[in-house]
């Protein structure tokens, strides 16, 4: 049985993956920062015959994140499928022309750093085995530049490139990298409702015929 790890879960988006994926025979594991968030989104799984699991980790804190993967493949036997969408919500927003040094600093830790480490921590496996998906969920800055992004552009458009690089060089070893750049409120009943996102990641996971898709298709 195959197993995703959802880092950064949480009852919209993470929720949403971890229904879709889980309704598709996966195992489903789940990593954020608040255990008071991911126990009951584990109950709700179970609930739909979903085995999942939860970890508590800081992205932050990259060694935490890092020993929570490792326990993932410990208690699943193989990570498949890693999605990484670390919440790094408005109130870490600043306007290009009124950002500081250290609001860069807190997106590059909040995005960038954590991303690496997670691919460094899963990927040997992942190679070994010639096969596994790692799925970088963003927003539409990453290819649109907004200036009341301004530092979280710097970061999501970094992370993109990186998500590139990996896809690049690793789909020659039977391994996917995706990416995924949100370009609306994520919420239920609109057209960013979770499962539509959802959705489109399991197509783009079933398909891997593209690097990278804009949720909701733009003009």
């Amino acid at each position: 049985m195959k197993t995703i790890v959802i880092i950064g879960a949480g009852p919209g988006l993470g929720l949403s993956l971890a229904k879709k994926f889980g309704s598709n025979g996966f195992n489903v594991a789940l990593v954020s920062l608040h255990e008071d968030t991911l126990i009951p989104l584990v109950n709700e799984l179970k609930n739909l015959d979903i085995d999942s699991k939860y970890y508590v980790a800081d992205v932050r804190d990259l060694e935490r994140l890092s020993s929570a993967l490792k326990q993932v493949e410990s208690d699943f036997g193989n990570i498949d499928v890693v999605e990484f969408s670390p919440y790094a919500g408005p109130q870490m927003f600043r306007d290009v022309l009124e950002m500081k040094i250290e609001d860069v600093e807190e997106q590059y830790k909040m995005q960038i750093l954590p991303a690496i480490k997670m691919v460094q921590t899963v990927l040997p496996s992942m190679e070994a085995n010639g096969s596994g998906a790692i799925l970088f969920n963003s927003g539409i800055s990453a290819v649109h530049p907004i200036p009341q992004l301004g530092n979280a552009g710097i970061a999501c458009s970094g992370l993109r490139n990186y998500a590139q690089n990996l896809h690049n060089v690793l789909k020659e070893k039977g391994i996917y990298v995706g990416f995924i750049a949100v370009a609306t409120l994520i919420k239920k009943g609109t057209e960013g409702d979770p499962d539509l996102i959802a959705d489109t990641w399991y197509d783009l996971y079933i398909k891997q015929d593209r690097f990278e898709t804009v949720f909701p298709q733009m003009n």
